[in-house]
């Protein structure tokens, strides 16, 4: 997994290695990012997010060149020489450290540290706090604290519409039944079906 960042510092993922491309070592970007030119320059280095029995795991990746190949992503990095190397180093996510102080470029994007500790409020009550984010490659998820246990919120738009860190809150508007309590084993259980029911089929 990737490091503990310096202090003063916190990690923000900015992308994720999909696809080699070519001979020469150039992999393919799923973006994380809205200013990826400003985040790829050549010399940029970031920590990876990779397995344990990874040869890449606890080094450091560094630009060496980013461009545009039929509007999609590409990068080359330092070390990275041809297709074998770069197919190692597929799935791996992208790391920077960033100040604490400092706010995301991006519009609509929060680092973890702003969001764990908010109050989580639907239809105007709060009915949680942010415990933590977890990110995979598919979608983040809100880990929220709800009394002694824990609920899994995607971190979407359509359920997260609003996040005010100024007022402390993140607004959701969740499918039913992700914060309800699911009934015991018996409280509503299904009614045996008839025997003029069973067995049948259309």
């Amino acid at each position: 997994m990737n490091a503990v960042p310096p202090a003063g510092k916190t990690q923000l993922r900015v992308g994720r290695l999909v696809k080699a491309h070519g001979l020469k070592g150039a992999i393919k970007l799923e973006l994380y990012t809205d200013d990826p030119e400003g985040r790829f320059v050549p010399g940029a280095t970031f920590t990876l997010q990779v397995p344990e029995s990874s040869p890449w795991h606890g080094k450091p990746l560094t630009v060496r060149e980013f461009r545009w190949m039929n509007s999609h992503p590409v990068a080359f990095f330092d070390g990275v020489e041809d297709r074998d190397a770069a197919e190692g180093l597929l799935r791996a996510i992208l790391w920077v450290d960033e100040d604490l102080q400092a706010s995301p470029a991006e519009d609509d994007a929060w680092f973890d540290h702003q969001l764990v500790g908010l109050d989580v409020v639907r239809d105007g009550q709060v009915v949680g706090k942010v415990a933590r984010v977890d990110h995979f490659p598919a979608q983040d998820l809100l880990i929220v604290k709800v009394r002694d246990d824990e609920v899994l919120v995607p971190f979407v738009k359509a359920i997260v519409p609003e996040v005010d860190i100024a007022a402390g809150r993140v607004i959701v508007t969740p499918p039913a039944g992700l914060f309800e309590e699911l009934p015991d084993d018996g409280d509503e259980a299904p009614a045996n079906p008839s025997s003029d029911d069973a067995g049948t089929a259309d």
